[in-house]
């Protein structure tokens, strides 16, 4: 698995339209890329301006492919300049994952 945590900066006054364009291209990757395992977009309720993506992907190359999709492209052409500061992001391993500790629990 290859998974991605951004966090974005957005100006208030294009919040709305960073969440919708974010919400095209969340609604885009998982319904059209197989790769694409999870896309979250996730809002700090102590500072709304500041959005949080979380992204699984299959493996490298799925998320590679996801950057040369049109909804990856349109999400990135539209949302640049409503950021206040650069998006920081990294990639993360999975160490404890949802799914593993619910198929490890007992049934009863």
């Amino acid at each position: 698995m290859y998974v991605i945590i951004a966090e974005c900066r957005v100006q208030p006054d294009h919040l709305d339209d960073f969440l919708a364009a974010s919400r095209d291209d969340a609604r885009g990757s998982v319904r059209d890329e197989p790769g694409c395992l999870r896309f979250d977009v996730l809002q700090e309720t102590g500072d709304p301006t500041r959005v949080w993506l979380y992204e699984v992907y299959q493996d490298r190359a799925a998320f590679d492919h996801h950057l040369t999709t049109p909804h990856f492209h349109r999400w990135n052409e539209l949302t640049r300049d409503w950021l206040s500061e650069p998006m920081r992001g990294a990639t993360c391993a999975p160490v404890i994952l949802t799914e593993a500790i619910r198929a490890d629990a007992p049934r009863g």
